[in-house]
Formats: C-alpha cells, structure tokens, sequence
C-alpha cells in the first residue's frame, strides 16, 4: 500500500488565489505604512528663512518592507500551489526487467 502524500489536489487553485489576494493586501498596505514613516518639518527663523528637513522614521520603513517581502513570499507560494493544483500527476514507475528477473525483498530480512 502507497502512503506517499498526493501532490496533485485541484483545491490548491483555491490556496493560490487566496495567498494571492492576501499579497496585494500586503502590497496595499506597505504604502500607508511607508508614509507614515516619512515626517516632514518645516521652521520658519525670524529673519525669514525657511528650513525645511525630512525625518524617516526607521521602524514604520521597516514594516513597509517587512509588508513588501511578505507579499513576494505569498506570490512565489501562490505559483507553487498553482503548478501542483494543474501539473503533479501521479506517474506510475516503469521497471525495467534484467534477464534474471526483477529483485523486490529486502537484504535483511529475518
């Protein structure tokens, strides 16, 4: 009896679309967060001047990045899933018979 696991299951199209809608929530959210990390401030001296500078806040950065790679990582297993929901097909294995006939035992058996 064979209790290898099946690879080919259609329902693994349904995982696919799933992580795919779950990547671009990730990529829909990466660019509020982005921003959110980007403070601009802006002083006015008392002759005048205006200086303006801009602050990144590293950890709100980090999370859009952290959301960015999440959505590759789910695309890439997305594919996956895809190509084992269409092309994993069970093969059955061809033996070849020598001229002595085909060995199927166990060296060690009691």
């Amino acid at each position: 009896m064979n209790t290898q696991p099946k690879l080919h299951r259609p329902w693994r199209s349904w995982v696919a679309v799933a992580e795919v809608l779950l990547a671009g929530v990730a990529i829909w959210l990466a660019f509020p967060v982005w921003d959110l990390g980007v403070k601009t401030l802006t002083v006015q001296l008392s002759d005048g001047a205006v200086l303006t500078s801009t602050r990144y806040i590293g950890s709100w950065m980090a999370g859009a990045i952290g959301l960015g790679l999440l959505s590759a990582l789910l695309l890439v297993d997305a594919v996956r899933e895809l190509l084992l929901a269409v092309r994993a097909r069970h093969r059955p294995k061809h033996r070849e018979r020598d001229s002595e006939g085909f060995f199927e035992g166990h060296l060690n058996e009691a």
